[in-house]
């Protein structure tokens, strides 16, 4: 039924225009769903062009040529993709339409440039991103009066693949595989992960720009619903010290047609791949330094590369090994390389643009990868290690010329000052650590 009908029919009420910011957060306007006929599929939209400058807390931020006080923080114009149109099924008689803005540095248009590239040259990329939270019996409100301290996880076991523990939390995770179904979004399966009260739910993979748009409906979807049933979840990358982080692993192949063109008869260790996946992976591990923040963007992010966690902490590449950054699954058609480097925290417009990117780097100039790795990569001291925080990762994509050739300078130079503020914001606040140290003992 389409959306004419829907709405004459009075099935569809209001309609969410909406568009993702720096941290992956869905902001917008909810329409009237006729006027929203009226105006916007042909009109677009304008929404503050401070909304790329924020910080977490709303505040515009100084130093953003794209928008400033000395500008005025005008408008810019929203351009509403209507294939993006889905019903919310847990939101009554709501849609939800995403849109492009005529910015290079918005997250979407990062993504959509790099997909246009490879749509010209013949190809698309399969992609899939399986998201790991945290859910929690405090509400929102509960957890912020606590400081976020103390709260109740839904598991107090390490609950990974136990069936007994997912039963108990069956009252949320069913509702979200519904929801979700229901919405647009379809959905393999969901499991319990390796923390307390922390699960997986896995979406069927898509072509890259759909699968990003899938998973914010996803999160979206999770934060919503659990803030209806007075629950909470976080996709924070590292919510405790002493709990496993939360992970974003992303699978990517490139396909011609309906055919998987990683797939092919030369041997690569156990692996039978063709030059084109030989030379994703080795574009994909070279340029990690490169595009570090686009995997992990907040200060929070590196606090999971801990050896033996299960987060990977080397650049190397191993078949179906779990220490590895970069584990190749898969065979023949199903052939596809997982990079398990972002967090959940991810924004994931960036984090596909910056695979995507890599990968086809490696594509383009016949990049070899290093040899295949086997054994416990966590104890391979030799190997190049991901950064050890934002400042590092933020160091080197500053100064990459890769970055700027495949994203412009202008997104490198908006992205860089909005991770240094990142930097900045920690940097002067004073943490609990520092109170449990330092102040006087007795």
């Amino acid at each position: 039924m389409d959306i004419n009908t829907l709405i004459k029919n009075g099935e569809i009420e209001t309609i969410i225009v909406g568009f993702v910011d720096h941290y992956g957060r869905l902001l917008g306007k909810r329409y009237d769903a006729e006027f929203f006929l009226e105006t916007v599929p042909d009109g677009g939209t304008h929404f503050c062009d401070y909304l790329l400058t924020t910080d977490m807390e709303m505040e515009p931020m100084k130093g953003y040529e794209s928008a400033n006080w000395d500008l005025g923080y005008g408008d810019f114009h929203l351009h509403p993709d209507m294939n993006t149109f889905r019903i919310l099924d847990w939101q009554y008689k709501t849609a939800l339409v995403l849109c492009d803005i005529d910015e290079d540095i918005a997250p979407r248009s990062i993504l959509k440039n790099q997909t246009k590239k490879l749509i010209d040259s013949g190809y698309q990329c399969m992609a899939a991103s399986e998201l790991e939270h945290y859910l929690f019996k405090d509400g929102y409100e509960a957890a912020n009066e606590a400081g976020f301290q103390d709260l109740k996880p839904a598991s107090n076991y390490l609950e990974d693949y136990h069936i007994f523990q997912g039963t108990r939390t069956e009252n949320f995770h069913a509702k979200i595989r519904s929801h979700l179904k229901k919405s647009g979004v379809p959905i393999e399966n969901s499991k319990g992960e390796w923390g307390k009260g922390q699960h997986e739910i896995n979406v069927r993979y898509a072509e890259v720009l759909d699968m990003a748009d899938r998973h914010i409906v996803f999160k979206q979807c999770l934060k919503e619903v659990a803030d209806s049933m007075g629950a909470s979840v976080t996709f924070m990358a590292k919510y405790h010290e002493d709990q496993a982080g939360s992970s974003c692993h992303i699978h990517m192949s490139i396909w011609k047609e309906d055919d998987n063109i990683f797939a092919g008869d030369q041997q690569i260790g156990p692996v039978s791949g063709s030059d084109e996946f030989r030379w994703f992976l080795g574009g994909w591990i070279k340029h990690v330094p490169d595009v570090m923040p686009f995997y992990a963007p907040t200060v929070n992010s590196y606090k999971r590369y801990v050896d033996g966690s299960w987060a990977p902490t080397r650049l190397a590449w191993s078949y179906d090994n779990r220490t590895a950054g970069f584990r190749v699954v898969g065979k023949g058609k199903s052939l596809r390389i997982e990079c398990r480097i972002p967090g959940a925290d991810c924004n994931p417009y960036l984090a596909f643009a910056a695979s995507l990117a890599s990968g086809m780097d490696g594509v383009n100039n016949k990049i070899e990868p290093p040899e295949i790795f086997v054994g416990d990569i966590y104890a391979a001291n030799e190997l190049p290690r991901v950064a050890y925080s934002l400042a590092e990762a933020n160091a080197a994509f500053k100064k990459s010329e890769f970055a700027k050739e495949v994203f412009g300078e202008k997104v490198v130079a908006h992205y860089a000052h909005h991770f240094d503020l990142e930097q900045k914001a920690f940097d002067s606040a004073v943490t609990d650590w520092e109170r449990k140290r330092y102040f006087e003992q007795i």
